[in-house]
């Protein structure tokens, strides 16, 4: 009995130590590439060389880096900022607000996740040419404001809110914006954390919708620039590589510094 036990331990931390392996394997071929020319990344060089500094003296030389990443910071944060302050307030309204109207309202707001987003680029593209917001960032940020995913995570986690809380506020005086912004609010930092790494991701790691609405060199994002690195004649791989490096970083951080919120905000809204 002991015998077949630790076979299943000995299968059990094989199978583990492979999956790792395959998890972790993508990101140290990235940083191995960092170091690399892209002849040797054609090659399949999978040890450091010394070509890191070089690598990213010619990134930064070629393309304006910095302005590139501050564009991508910039839509993300204003992304994050205004999708929390909407969703938030819409799911808190559908969830004590409830009547048989805006049940009906949510069904619908719901229903709309099914819309492959491919479908509202055209309509979408039409509204921003009209309001003369083709080609800046204000365009792309205005219209991924709505998250409907968002709206439904909130209404979810405000479902575990004590109700009696709000109330004991409603007969103290406190008006509706009051008590959400001083008392709901500063309750659900795991909640808003959670929403923030998602509302984040989603916007950092956006391609097409910005490929679509920012055309000018000046205006373009980390994956944009990406994209048109590799896109060349003959992709120098090791810029890409570092250029790829410098777009995973902030998402990184951000997860780790969050990632006890992000669970606990997840865990919260499945109750």
């Amino acid at each position: 009995m002991k015998g077949k036990y630790g076979l299943v331990k000995i299968f059990q931390y094989a199978f583990l130590t492979i999956a790792f392996i395959i998890a972790v394997f993508p990101f140290y071929w990235m940083v191995v590439g960092t170091t690399n020319s892209a002849l040797d990344i054609i090659k399949g060089k999978i040890t450091f060389g010394d070509q890191l500094f070089h690598n990213f003296k010619t990134l930064f030389t070629k393309y304006d880096v910095v302005r590139i990443f501050l564009n991508s910071l910039k839509i993300s944060i204003l992304t994050v900022i205004g999708q929390l302050v909407i969703s938030s307030m819409a799911g808190y309204g559908f969830e004590l607000f409830t009547s048989r109207t805006r049940e009906k309202v949510y069904g619908v707001v719901i229903m709309t996740m099914m819309v492959p987003f491919a479908a509202l680029m055209i309509p979408l593209f039409k509204l921003i040419v009209k309001l003369n917001l083709l080609d800046t960032h204000a365009g792309l940020i205005l219209t991924t404001l709505a998250s409907v995913f968002l709206i439904f995570f909130f209404r979810q986690s405000f479902k575990s809110f004590p109700k009696e809380i709000i109330q004991a506020a409603r007969v103290d005086g406190a008006g509706e914006l009051r008590i959400f912004y001083s008392i709901v609010v500063p309750s659900m930092k795991a909640t808003y954390a959670a929403a923030a790494i998602y509302s984040f991701m989603t916007s950092w790691n956006g391609y097409m919708w910005p490929l679509i609405v920012l055309q000018s060199n000046q205006n373009k994002t980390m994956q944009l620039l990406i994209s048109t690195m590799s896109s060349a004649y003959f992709p120098e791989y090791g810029l890409i590589m570092v250029a790829i490096m410098l777009s995973t970083l902030p998402m990184i951080i951000i997860f780790f510094r969050l990632q006890n919120y992000f669970v606990q905000g997840i865990t919260g809204s499945l109750r």
